[in-house]
């Protein structure tokens, strides 16, 4: 696969911080809103407490999921063995890893959760947990898996190293996006 701008294969510093600058200020202010957003969800988190346990693991593995995905993808990109086809069989194979791996995390987180709950005197049933944690961890798994490809493909076509804009990208509106979804679900489920 060709380069577009030809600076994939190129290091800058200047590049670096021209590309990052004006992304990493817009990002600041998503990560802002993803705070506000946590904030105006106290109530909810000091009534179920066995939620607040989960909120830094559901953000962060959203994050960390996407991260990976993005990190496989420009190394292929890198060694010129993607195509950004909808065929790619490698593609899917690390889509189809990433969301087994959401399942198993998050799976684990619940049960967890549900056992730390066990021993405080939490007092959320299992299958509770169970639903909010798969259902907002698949999603926000979703959600990171498209915002890969997407930021990926995304800086390639702008001729910008995917290897210094995908990680920023995908952690920061995953995090905003797996708080919502964390917060959502868990009201529906609650009837909060």
């Amino acid at each position: 696969m060709a380069d577009p701008g030809g600076s994939l294969g190129s290091w800058s510093t200047r590049r670096i911080i021209r590309n990052m600058f004006p992304l990493l200020v817009v990002l600041s202010v998503i990560v802002l809103w993803a705070g506000i957003t946590l904030e105006g969800a106290e109530e909810l988190l000091a009534e179920y407490g066995l939620l607040a346990v989960m909120v830094p693991v559901m953000v962060g593995m959203g994050g960390n999921l996407g991260a990976i995905l993005s990190a496989r993808l420009t190394t292929r990109l890198h060694l010129g063995t993607t195509e950004f086809d909808p065929r790619d069989r490698h593609l899917w194979a690390t889509v189809s890893a990433i969301l087994a791996l959401a399942a198993t995390v998050f799976s684990t987180l619940a049960v967890t959760v549900w056992l730390f709950g066990r021993i405080v005197g939490g007092g959320l049933p299992l299958s509770t947990i169970l639903f909010i944690s798969l259902s907002s961890g698949l999603s926000v798994a979703i959600i990171a898996v498209c915002f890969a490809i997407a930021a990926t493909y995304g800086s390639y076509r702008l001729g910008i190293d995917p290897d210094d804009t995908t990680i920023p990208i995908v952690t920061n509106v995953v995090d905003v996006f797996g708080m919502l979804i964390f917060l959502g679900i868990s009201r529906w489920t609650l009837g909060v």
